[in-house]
């Protein structure tokens, strides 16, 4: 079936309150005029309503008809990017350094959207758990949902997620079991060599040379150490030194990022980039020390809930518009703190090819969250619900 016919109301106050979160984008851990809003039409809703866990997180409590104690969650992100938006929409932002680029108004939207359709029919037996979740980009919001006791004062078989997607048409849905999104790990190499005359190199110890080898060296950390059937990537995004043409500095700082699927993967990745660091390094004369931090875990779906994922998602969209073998993303989701506790999917919805509306790739300051997805996103919350969370037959 298409969007749910009785979604379809709902939808021009959806776009409404979509285009008013765009226009008013808020920052991981400052997301409070959008923590009200949602708490605010939760309560009018009769949701039973909790704020505070990472400081802007809200969640609603909705029990359906029937006297189950199952309970599932769903969960959107609230926040914006640090970034400068560059459209021409009427709604365009209006913060300064801070644009909904990612589509988390969108997300926000569509499960509210749901906790309204939900409230309303309560066609499903046990409790629905609305996550609102702050900070995901970059801040871990996630983590510290869950540290905050997400799990604990709100009990929760499974739990589900929700991603916009350009590149897929509006009305398609991508899934894959297994991972479907990439760890995120950070790092921070610092060179130490001795600083000199540039006429008189002989005279120090070149931090420069020493991290262009380290840069050449990194790229045999995958293609060398992990299984070609296996994937990783190394990437080395930033090198810092000197100030000016006639000094070789003291020393040099690299910034990076490491992505895999695989803890195994990973293990390799942060020990041969130590190795590769210090021994190079080490082979100049200069010293060199790394800085890694194990930032996201990889977003890892678990089979039989990709399984009920993939049935409802053909139930709202039709079998020929899901795709249960999507490839795997290097993108990287707190979502996975929350799949680490319990298990669940994430789903990938469709908003618009390239080219067309919706079809700009998040993280670009003329992306815009395709309004015509709204609809798909609604139905699929709805159909999820009563589909694992089924009322009894009388």
């Amino acid at each position: 079936m298409p969007i749910r016919d009785d979604v379809t109301p709902l939808l021009d106050d959806l776009t409404t309150i979509r285009q008013d979160f765009h226009k008013h984008p808020e920052l991981g851990f400052e997301e409070e005029r959008t923590s009200k809003i949602v708490s605010d039409k939760l309560t009018e809703l009769g949701l039973e309503v909790h704020t505070g866990l990472a400081g802007t997180g809200v969640v609603g409590v909705l029990r359906g008809e029937g006297g189950s104690n199952r309970a599932i969650g769903f969960r959107a992100d609230m926040d914006a990017l640090p970034m400068s938006e560059k459209t021409d929409l009427t709604y365009k932002s209006v913060n300064d350094n801070a644009m909904h680029a990612c589509g988390h108004d969108g997300h926000t939207t569509m499960l509210l959207g749901a906790a309204q359709y939900l409230s309303q029919t309560r066609n499903f037996d046990g409790t629905v758990y609305f996550i609102f979740q702050p900070a995901e980009e970059g801040r871990g919001g996630g983590k510290v949902m869950v540290k905050d006791g997400l799990f604990d004062r709100f009990p929760m078989e499974s739990v589900w997620g929700m991603h916009n997607m350009p590149g897929v048409p509006v009305g398609e849905i991508a899934m894959r079991t297994g991972p479907c999104m990439a760890n995120a790990d950070l790092f921070e190499i610092t060179v130490r060599g001795k600083g000199a005359h540039g006429a008189m190199p002989h005279q120090g110890i070149d931090p420069v040379v020493v991290a262009s080898h380290i840069v050449t060296a990194t790229q045999s950390i995958i293609a060398r150490n992990v299984d070609p059937l296996e994937s990783g990537v190394v990437s080395i995004t930033a090198v810092n030194s000197g100030s000016t043409h006639n000094v070789i500095p003291d020393d040099a700082v690299m910034l990076g990022t490491a992505r895999s699927y695989r803890p195994d993967v990973q293990d390799i990745q942060e020990e041969n980039l130590r190795r590769v660091v210090e021994q190079v390094a080490a082979a100049f004369g200069a010293t060199a020390s790394l800085r890694y931090e194990r930032n996201y875990p990889a977003t890892v779906n678990t089979p039989e809930e990709t399984d009920q994922a993939a049935a409802v998602a053909r139930r709202v969209c039709g079998d020929a518009k899901v795709d249960v073998d999507t490839p795997p993303k290097m993108g990287a989701e707190d979502f996975s703190f929350m799949l680490n506790e319990r298990p669940g999917a994430y789903i990938f919805l469709g908003n618009g090819l390239e080219g067309e509306k919706g079809g700009i790739a998040v993280h670009n300051p003329k992306y815009d969250f395709n309004d015509d997805a709204i609809g798909y996103g609604v139905s699929y919350w709805a159909e999820l619900a009563e589909t694992v969370l089924p009322k009894s037959a009388t």
